[in-house]
């Protein structure tokens, strides 16, 4: 049995789409939004049951979980970059998780947890995942509620015999389609394209990057939820991994396939960067994944490019988009 928390969200619903296709349903799927809510990312899946967030310590109690789970897959908690209220923040991201990951000890379970590549900040540090995360000052309260369960673990002396904390960078894809502000820059580009047909995008305020020239390092979640897969099979070394694609982009690349791919000239309308945004905003990022692939993990598949032409070819201009 394998728990996955954030299983009606993002990532953690297309990680039950990757479950299913190992042929594994024997899922108890978590999550903070109930089916009625939301009912589409886990319409097609298939799985054991559903519990809120705030049922899963009850279940965790039963002898059956002690006995059945093998796995916690914890991708639940709170994605926006831009909230403030650092309480939520730590009770949501760091406490939260700092639960499941003692849960996991106390009972011999492998445990898998969403970082983020927030952690990093600015960059100023680089983005290397063998770096402590002591070393790092993030740009934001989300941030730093990853960070700090980052530098707790590295502060633990026993830990579960297999567990790995997954810091990913800018994921895009299907199943994001409830995120709002927090969705990709390709979901919000189709919409706005289909819509007006051009993207708006922000100038640069930094001398050292042109306007669209800001970089990020952007990977396609079926290549994130296949690592997953591959790290629960192989069960490798445990630590703290990078998971993006481990090339910088710039938003025009991003905005160029885009159009590409939706047949459409390409018209950009520049807007400013919020004044209150700017002190946090990254101008770069690119993740140092040679930890990962020295696992013997598979390489990415799926390059912003392809990733892009699948996205909106196969999910964004489908009548159904769900996998």
């Amino acid at each position: 049995m394998i728990i996955v928390t954030g299983a009606n969200g993002f990532i953690g619903s297309v990680l039950v789409w990757e479950l299913n296709q190992r042929g594994i349903t024997d899922i108890v799927c978590v999550d903070s939004v109930s089916l009625r809510e939301r009912p589409e990312p886990l319409r097609k899946r298939r799985y054991s049951s559903f519990l809120d967030k705030n049922e899963l310590w009850g279940f965790l109690e039963t002898t059956e979980a002690r006995e059945a789970v093998t796995w916690i897959l914890h991708m639940g908690a709170c994605s926006s970059t831009t909230e403030l209220d650092t309480e939520f923040l730590r009770e949501n991201n760091t406490l939260y998780t700092e639960r499941l990951w003692n849960w996991c000890l106390a009972h011999d379970k492998s445990y898998i947890y969403a970082s983020s590549g927030a952690v990093y900040g600015s960059g100023e540090k680089g983005f290397d995942d063998s770096t402590p995360p002591s070393a790092f000052k993030p740009l934001n309260p989300y941030g730093e509620s990853k960070a700090a369960f980052d530098r707790w673990v590295g502060e633990q002396a026993k830990t579960p015999d297999c567990w790995y904390g997954l810091r990913f960078f800018n994921v895009y894809g299907p199943h994001e389609y409830h995120k709002g502000d927090m969705s990709s820059v390709v979901f919000k580009a189709f919409h706005q394209i289909r819509e007006r047909g051009q993207l708006r995008l922000f100038r640069s305020h930094d001398p050292g990057y042109e306007d669209g020239k800001q970089m990020r390092d952007f990977v396609y979640v079926k290549d994130v939820t296949r690592w997953i897969g591959e790290l629960m099979e192989k069960k490798p070394h445990s630590g703290i991994y990078n998971m993006g694609f481990g090339q910088a982009r710039t938003w025009l690349d991003l905005a160029a396939a885009t159009f590409a791919n939706m047949e459409t000239p390409m018209k950009v309308d520049w807007i400013d960067i919020p004044v209150e945004m700017r002190p946090r905003y990254q101008y770069f990022t690119k993740a140092e994944m040679g930890q990962l692939f020295a696992l013997g993990v598979s390489k990415p598949q799926w390059p912003l490019e392809r990733g892009i032409a699948d996205y909106i070819r196969n999910h964004l201009a489908k009548s159904d988009p769900y996998l």
